[in-house]
């Protein structure tokens, strides 16, 4: 039996078997084997070859836009940064990765239109492992639908999920050590549901012997192997739906209902028509706002502040070391004190050191050895 035929009869095995407290360590180990199988199936298909998306990240921020063929990301992606992708009524117009810069609020966000996904991307149709491992590689991903196919948000997702990329999720809290004897030893925090057997034969069939595993946080099976897996990219993304210019203020509720029919908050939503460049503005801020970005505005020794062009950093990226890594040279090593007004500080020219975070329009100023 080949691995395909395996992979389905663990799914079917899978589907056929009830779940409750009597069942969970049985399922636990079955997804374990087919997740197992899925890794290794991938591996031999990837050594077979064929050709990639290789993008170089560039700019403060790099995000990736999904949606299915003819939505409308090249003429998004045209009105909205330098790039030149070719538009067209028909589906698959876009046959390789087109990168563009945006510039927005003195940041440099690099935005990728990838070629359309179509239904079993995933699992290697239309050169879809290629586009969804430019994908992984994203600070946010856009999901751009058609106003009138609104359903398709749910595929989007599931062809995502099935490339390891997890959207708006946290990393599943689970600590692993090898150790030399002693069997699988099972640590768990009191809000843990999962069963402690269950959670020792799920890390058995991903070939554990030996080990302490710690395990904080009310997770399902599936999120436990992506804990043990460690191959998965966890991204926040957010919602355009494109065309918007097309519909009648009196279809707009319909629209409302089948977003929230597909776990969206209309009110979380950007609605936008690339063709016309209409909710460009409020579709800057939102990535904006998604990407975590902030301004800091260098104060230079003899040239002022310069408000023109801004350090931007990351939220989570946002310390002053940070911005020393970002700023280069040898301004790491000779770093004496940094002083801060703005947002972050207790007040005008506050002396701060490498750990400060900083916030939004906040003026720096480092002072270093000579």
């Amino acid at each position: 039996m080949g691995l395909e035929e395996e992979i389905e009869e663990l799914r079917e095995e899978i589907a056929n078997t009830p779940y409750n407290k009597a069942t969970e360590e049985h399922i636990g180990r079955l997804k374990a084997k087919l997740a197992e199988k899925k890794e290794k199936l991938e591996n031999q298909s990837s050594a077979g070859g064929g050709h990639g998306y290789a993008v170089e990240k560039t700019g403060d921020a790099t995000v990736a836009l999904v949606g299915f063929p003819s939505v409308g990301k090249s003429t998004l992606i045209n009105a909205l940064t330098n790039a030149d992708s070719e538009v067209g009524e028909y589906e698959f117009t876009t046959l390789d990765v087109n990168p563009g810069m945006l510039k927005h609020n003195g940041a440099n966000i690099q935005i990728l239109d990838v070629p359309g996904l179509i239904e079993g991307a995933a699992g290697g149709r239309g050169d879809g492992k290629a586009v969804l491992s430019v994908v992984r590689t994203a600070d946010l991903v856009v999901f751009l639908l058609s106003v009138f196919e609104i359903e398709r948000y749910e595929r989007l997702q599931e062809e995502l999920y099935a490339n390891k990329i997890r959207v708006d999720a946290e990393p599943p809290n689970v600590t692993i050590s090898k150790r030399g004897k002693g069997g699988i030893q099972v640590t768990a925090s009191d809000d843990v549901s999962l069963d402690e057997d269950t959670v020792a034969s799920v890390l058995r069939e991903h070939g554990y012997v030996n080990a302490d595993v710690t395990v904080r946080g009310n997770h399902t099976i599936d999120e436990l192997i992506d804990g043990i897996m460690d191959n998965r990219v966890y991204l926040p993304s957010m919602v355009a739906v494109n065309k918007a210019d097309l519909i009648d203020r009196e279809y707009l509720p319909t629209v409302e209902e089948n977003l929230r029919d597909v776990g969206v908050d209309p009110e979380e939503a950007v609605f936008i028509s690339a063709e016309a460049e209409r909710g460009l503005d409020a579709f800057r801020e939102r990535l904006w706002e998604e990407l975590g970005l902030i301004r800091v505005y260098m104060d230079k020794p003899g040239r002022g502040v310069d408000y023109e062009e801004p350090l931007v950093l990351m939220e989570g990226e946002n310390t002053v070391d940070d911005a020393l890594r970002k700023l280069g040279g040898s301004l790491e090593e000779r770093f004496r004190f940094a002083r801060v007004t703005g947002p972050s500080a207790k007040h005008d020219e506050q002396q701060v050191g490498r750990g400060h975070e900083l916030e939004d329009e906040d003026v720096l100023r480092v002072v270093a050895r000579k």
